[in-house]
């Protein structure tokens, strides 16, 4: 492992749960509720098995404040939302709202997305059905499963955040 690789493990006991190591920074985390797979679809609930780079990240500031990283962060509009069907040209793509085809809101009530970083999963070489908005996000209380993300506290979150930055690697093992 070098520094700039985040290693996602799974922890004993759980499918759904993960360990999340970068460099000395040790940390629990949530993976999909189907735990991991290296044969991703969209709607499985699976995070991927792969090595996958950080791209850039999005925020919601009037919760957040100010964020130290060198990762390149957005503050989310009202309008972002990401394309989740596979058969639409913006597939697994930030798009703007009014936007009919199947999508994700980015700014969501229930904080989850308040940090998310974008992993080049099926991003830079896209294929239908192979899965959309594979994030690296805050968690849920008790760290309930996610759809196939990586979810980490906002305590853990903040202490990652000064160490990432654009091309860091995301391998889940």
């Amino acid at each position: 492992m070098t520094p700039s690789t985040i290693v996602v493990r799974p922890a004993p006991g759980r499918k759904s749960r993960a360990i999340v190591r970068f460099g000395a920074i040790t940390v629990p985390a949530a993976i999909g509720r189907s735990g991991r797979t290296v044969m991703k679809r969209e709607g499985d609930g699976a995070t991927p098995i792969a090595s996958m780079r950080l791209i850039s990240g999005f925020r919601r500031g009037e919760r957040n404040g100010r964020l130290v990283t060198p990762l390149s962060i957005r503050r989310i509009r009202p309008d972002m939302l990401w394309c989740d069907q596979s058969d639409n040209a913006s597939y697994n793509r930030l798009v703007r709202a009014p936007f009919s085809a199947s999508h994700e809101e980015m700014r969501r009530s229930d904080w989850l997305y308040d940090i998310c970083l974008v992993m080049d999963w099926n991003i830079s070489s896209r294929a239908r059905n192979r899965g959309s908005a594979i994030f690296f996000h805050l968690i849920r209380p008790g760290y309930e499963p996610t759809a196939g993300c990586v979810a980490v506290s906002l305590r853990d979150m903040r202490r990652l955040l000064p160490h990432i930055r654009k091309g860091t690697i995301v391998r889940v093992v």
